[in-house]
């Protein structure tokens, strides 16, 4: 037996079912499936899914390949889809044959080829001559199934189809191998082979080799031709080919049983039967079954053997009885009669459309003329009585534009008026903040970012220093005050603190006020004042002693008014010591943190959950004290980085990644 290469130019590639296909293989069926059931999806995608589903179930399970190519023919017969009817006609060949239904084959067979025979479709045209050759070759009509195979040859070799040539060479090595002419039929499959390598093709490959192993068994050459089986069967087992593995089951069952092994040949052509049934191919049915009746004689085992032997007639009459080789010779010139009669009557429909398109024309061009001339006339009708309009709109404008202008000039001379006063505002509120030349001085590794919102900001920066004098009088300003601290040490200000002998103490923060533009910045101006009262005139230079005090001194100068003002500040407040010994940083928060970076870590030290302000149940701030080593780097800001919108998304760029 045989396996000559039908194939179809719709195939698509073969996914998997059930437990032998791979999870990948499987999502891909059950989104096919989900389609197919989709009532929103178009019916050329329905159709193209279905067949799908129908190149995936064709060699496993060919009735619900049937099905599915059934829903795809009904589908496209109904919104008369060329390609969906030209793929769902061959598949249906294809399968009606692999039954047994040889008629039904022809049928589906030649009504695809009618389709698309005068398209321009070569290598899909090739494939049906060669598929319409197989069934021929089939029927033992072997005269006919040359010459389709070698219609099909002369198309793939025009479009250089390896696959398609490899495909009728297997074909032609087919047809010469039925009629006895082994060495022939050898040479066309060992062709066939070469080319399906080069384009690694496992079960074209598979298929050849299991033609060249029947050669070599033909010829006594048991061992080599068992070889070849073997091979064949592995890529099928691989490609999950149950098609290719009953072929190959009873080939090695065959040989088998020719060199007596009589248990390896049973073992073989039962799994060639079980796979037959299965599929429920008659050809691969009727040679396992007559197989089997064989071994099964040898075994001594008569009732099995006369059982397996009335299946093989029975596939065998189903296969070759006359009313089926009768359908093919009538099939055939059914379709000739068909094929001329289309060329006869596209003949005098073309005479026909010719008379009828010179009419059409001469009508347009008289209703066209027509037309255009009640056009032209309704359009200077259109455009008279526009321009009347226009006038009067035009009057309209030309008072309604003066009055705007007269408008926009006040609002741009108020706005002017509004920005002049802000950006002179800009210069005081600039005038609170400590100079770049002090914070460089006093902390020369440093760096400020300072870009507010508007012009005026509730955001600002602060900074003061003071020296610690022991046992030394000096004169201080009148305008400074000067306070004892625990250690007998004088506060003075940082005016003065350059030539004495003295412990620095550099105080700075970065405050949030409430509010944005104006009405931060006048928060911003009584915080800062607060800060500096609570420095210079209460001596305070521990960090948190500091924020109670201004605390204090915000809720007073808001008491101040009969509303009840609760704004206020977050703010990070640092005290840094240095000496030549040590270094010491102190820090106090209202709601902001304070981070150090050391040895390449991140350190966050957390303010209190209260801000500089009215609220209720105020508690006292805390100092968090830390000795900086070489090397540590500390940041304070506000929130107003965090909180910028931005990104693809147009979220805030919060704090964390």
């Amino acid at each position: 037996m045989k396996n000559l290469l039908y194939i179809l130019f719709f195939l698509l590639p073969i996914f998997g079912f059930t437990q032998t296909f791979t999870p990948n293989e499987q999502l891909k069926i059950d989104s096919f499936i989900t389609n197919t059931q989709n009532i929103t999806t178009h019916d050329t995608t329905k159709i193209r899914n279905y067949l799908e589903l129908t190149s995936i179930y064709y060699l496993r399970h060919p009735d619900s390949a049937i099905y599915f190519c059934e829903k795809a023919k009904i589908i496209a017969e109904k919104i008369n889809d060329q390609d969906g009817l030209i793929n769902s006609y061959g598949w249906l060949g294809y399968l009606t044959q692999q039954m047994g239904n040889i008629k039904g084959a022809l049928e589906y067979t030649h009504k695809s080829l009618k389709l698309i025979e005068n398209s321009d479709k070569t290598r899909e045209i090739a494939i049906l001559l060669n598929n319409i050759g197989y069934i021929y070759s089939e029927q033992g009509e072997f005269k006919e199934a040359i010459s389709y195979f070698n219609k099909g040859l002369k198309a793939q070799f025009k479009i250089n189809d390896t696959s398609g040539i490899a495909t009728s060479y297997n074909n032609l090595g087919l047809i010469f191998d039925k009629q006895r002419h082994t060495q022939k039929a050898l040479e066309y499959y060992k062709k066939s082979l070469v080319l399906r390598k080069q384009i690694n093709d496992k079960k074209g490959i598979a298929r050849c080799m299991s033609n060249i192993g029947s050669i070599y068994r033909k010829q006594g050459n048991l061992d080599t031709a068992l070889t070849y089986y073997q091979k064949s069967l592995a890529i099928d087992n691989e490609t999950f080919n149950k098609p290719g593995q009953t072929v190959n089951y009873f080939q090695i069952a065959l040989i088998h049983l020719k060199k007596d092994e009589i248990a390896d040949a049973l073992l073989n052509a039962e799994k060639s039967f079980a796979i037959a049934n299965e599929l429920k191919f008659p050809d691969e049915i009727s040679m396992s079954s007559k197989l089997l009746s064989e071994i099964y004689e040898k075994q001594g085992r008569g009732k099995e053997a006369l059982k397996m032997f009335k299946l093989h007639i029975a596939m065998r009459d189903s296969i070759h009885n006359e009313s089926t080789q009768k359908a093919t010779a009538q099939q055939q010139a059914k379709y000739e009669y068909e094929k001329q009669k289309v060329l006869d009557d596209a003949e005098y429909e073309k005479l026909i459309t010719i008379e009828q398109e010179a009419k059409a024309k001469q009508k347009i061009i008289t209703y066209s003329i027509t037309g255009s001339l009640g056009l032209v006339v309704v359009f200077l009708i259109f455009v008279f009585n526009r321009l009347q309009i226009t006038r009067k709109q035009k009057a309209v404008i030309e008072i309604q534009k003066t009055v705007v202008e007269k408008a926009h000039s006040e609002l741009e001379e108020k706005n002017k008026e509004i920005t002049d006063s802000i950006t002179y505002a800009k210069r005081i509120q600039n005038a609170i903040l400590p100079s770049t030349k002090t914070v460089k001085e006093y902390l020369p590794n440093n760096f400020i970012l300072y870009l507010p919102k508007d012009i005026i900001a509730g955001d600002f920066y602060w900074m003061e220093a003071v020296s610690f004098i022991a046992n030394e009088e000096q004169p201080v300003p009148k305008s400074r005050k000067v306070k004892q601290s625990a250690n007998n040490e004088k506060i003075t200000s940082s005016e003065s603190f350059h030539s004495q002998n003295r412990n620095d103490v550099i105080l700075f923060a970065a405050a949030d006020c409430t509010g944005h533009g104006v009405p931060g910045a006048m928060v911003s101006v009584v915080c800062n004042n607060a800060l500096n009262r609570a420095v210079r005139e209460y001596g305070l230079t521990i960090p948190a002693e500091i924020l109670n005090k201004t605390r204090e001194l915000v809720i007073q100068e808001f008491e101040k008014s009969n509303e009840d003002v609760k704004d206020g500040m977050d703010i990070s407040l640092c005290s840094l010591k240095l000496s030549e010994s040590y270094a010491m940083l102190q820090y106090a928060g209202a709601n902001n943190p304070l981070w150090v970076i050391r040895n390449r870590e991140l350190i966050e030290h957390k303010g209190d959950k209260q801000p500089i302000g009215k609220v209720d149940n105020p508690q006292p701030f805390t100092t968090h004290t830390l000795d900086l080593q070489q090397g540590d780097t500390f940041y304070i800001f506000t929130d107003g980085f965090a909180d910028q919108f931005g990104g693809q998304k147009g979220k805030k760029f919060m704090y964390k990644p």
